[in-house]
């Protein structure tokens, strides 16, 4: 299952993407500004609250089981020593929270990838960052949102391919290797592809975008994403 627009009715279906984008950085910079476990306790039930007025779930989540291994192998390894006590678990609750806190910004970036179409995303960019550097922003972000779920059906697809073909006796590293290799080939084939299907269109640097217009329940997502950055600037002071 690859992370996707989801078309719903939901009440984060029908907010702007800009009013999205501003409870995100207010997450982000609340969480990285308090880390104790009573803090992130109250920001796993805002993050749960994010993702559920998507209508998304577990399986949502699921989909970032890649960064899950890193996240959780990381207060093990900040714990260990070389010497005696060998492990000191003071490094290692403190990574485990910034590991959780990584977690939780992961939830609402579900959420928001789940109720956001990527032209809205764009439009988003385009009109709060002015200038090129917007048109920058709003092409890099919808072609990562369209590609990136293809690269990573291509190296699923190269690990399938190489199992079929008796792969799964060769050594690991030898598999990684010749994943690695059919995925970057991948990659590079699809920018030659989509540099030429560009061209053939007449790439525009700003085309015409859907309307955006903040609603009514757009005042409270404002409102939550404010006081998150204002709480995250108090406790910064």
């Amino acid at each position: 299952m690859t992370l996707s627009y989801a078309p719903g009715d939901s009440l984060a279906h029908r907010l702007d993407p800009r009013s999205k984008l501003l409870v995100q950085a207010g997450f982000a910079a609340a969480a990285y500004a308090y880390t104790t476990p009573r803090g992130l306790a109250a920001l796993t039930l805002l993050a749960v609250a994010c993702l559920s007025f998507a209508e998304g779930g577990p399986r949502d989540v699921w989909t970032y089981r890649f960064a899950f291994p890193v996240l959780a192998l990381a207060p093990l390894v900040a714990g260990a020593t070389l010497g005696a006590p060998w492990f000191r678990p003071e490094r290692a609750a403190a990574t485990g929270l910034a590991s959780y806190r990584v977690l939780l910004i992961l939830v609402v970036a579900a959420g928001y990838v789940r109720s956001t179409p990527v032209r809205e995303s764009r439009a988003a960019l385009q009109r709060t960052v002015p200038g090129r550097a917007g048109q920058f922003l709003g092409v890099g972000v919808a072609l990562v949102f369209r590609f990136l779920p293809l690269l990573k059906r291509d190296l699923l697809t190269a690990r399938e391919a190489i199992r079929a073909r008796g792969g799964g006796a060769l050594p690991v590293r030898d598999r990684m290797r010749l994943v690695a290799v059919a995925g970057v080939n991948r990659a590079f084939g699809r920018a030659d592809r989509l540099g030429t299907a560009l061209n053939a269109r007449c790439f525009a640097w700003n085309p015409t975008l859907p309307r955006l217009a903040f609603g009514r329940g757009d005042a409270v997502a404002l409102a939550v994403g404010c006081g998150l950055l204002a709480a995250a600037v108090v406790r910064a002071l």
